[in-house]
């Protein structure tokens, strides 16, 4: 058996924000999302990020949906992704953080840009949704990677990604498993998500519950990730990498279960999981010592 840390409500401490701190502090976050038919999925991602304090956020969506998602974003900064994917890499490499994946869908352009972002991006980059289903069968480009990868599968997701069945039958070794043949911190999502990462250390969330099994939570969670990855004043008050991305989940969840308080797990909608992010945070912050 892995040695496993529970993530709870006392780990989680948020430093206050400096006085004279500024955007830049906070995080410049890219994130390349959304196709036609998922136009929700780049805006919950954004907001996701927003919510959770990051201080700036590109939006990259194709062309076609760009008006929709243009129209939806009030704090994010969209833009249409061109044909040439250099513009795109060169704003990735002025990021802090790149996640790459929310609604894109599973076409050879969306393989593609996956695969240019790994190979050009040398900062964290988080790989969500048909992020993660790009790379089917290909898991061996994330070993080439030099920077911080975090790949975020559901169970379906998971067994594309690792070629095994479902169900899974050791969540905890599979997940760890994949984390140390790819490198990567893997959050394996579901009831109690495990994050893990390449050097098996296990955490297990506490937060959570039914009623966020619906689509766009997925798509705030790693907007939230990203984001918590880009603050440089969270950096200092973790051990690893991996702990802040735990720190993420476990906000996410405590989210979900505000919103479930308030509206129940069945009308609850990503909506309020995303309304009820900033109450949560704000909840974790440290006393002024």
């Amino acid at each position: 058996m892995r040695e496993e840390r529970l993530v709870t409500n006392e780990m989680v401490r948020l430093p206050r924000r400096e006085r004279d701190s500024h955007k830049g502090d906070y995080g410049k976050l890219l994130i390349v999302a959304g196709s036609e038919g998922y136009t929700g999925a780049p805006v919950f991602a954004a907001q996701g990020a927003l919510r959770s304090g990051a201080g700036l956020v590109y939006l990259g969506v194709p062309r076609d949906v760009y008006p929709m998602v243009a129209t939806r974003c009030s704090s994010a900064m969209p833009f249409p992704l061109l044909d040439d994917t250099e513009q795109l890499v060169e704003r990735a490499r002025s990021c802090d953080v790149v996640l790459a994946g929310p609604g894109m869908g599973r076409s050879p352009r969306a393989q593609q840009i996956v695969f240019r972002l790994m190979e050009e991006v040398e900062g964290p980059l988080v790989l969500d949704a048909d992020g993660l289903n790009a790379l089917e069968g290909q898991t061996q480009r994330l070993r080439t990677r030099t920077g911080l990868t975090v790949l975020t599968p559901h169970d379906g997701e998971f067994a594309r990604l690792a070629g095994c069945s479902l169900p899974l039958n050791d969540r905890v070794e599979q997940a760890a498993e994949l984390a140390q043949d790819t490198g990567c911190v893997v959050v394996l999502k579901g009831h109690e998500t495990l994050t893990v990462d390449p050097q098996g250390r296990v955490w297990r969330n506490t937060t959570g519950n039914p009623g966020m099994a619906k689509g766009g939570s997925g798509d705030i969670l790693a907007g939230m990730i990203a984001s918590l990855l880009g603050q440089k004043q969270l950096t200092g008050c973790v051990s690893c990498p991996g702990e802040l991305v735990a720190w993420a989940v476990y906000l996410h969840g405590a989210a979900g279960d505000a919103a479930a308080a308030q509206y129940g797990e069945y009308g609850m909608l990503p909506d309020d999981t995303l309304a009820a992010v900033a109450g949560v945070l704000q909840t974790h912050i440290q006393a002024k010592l």
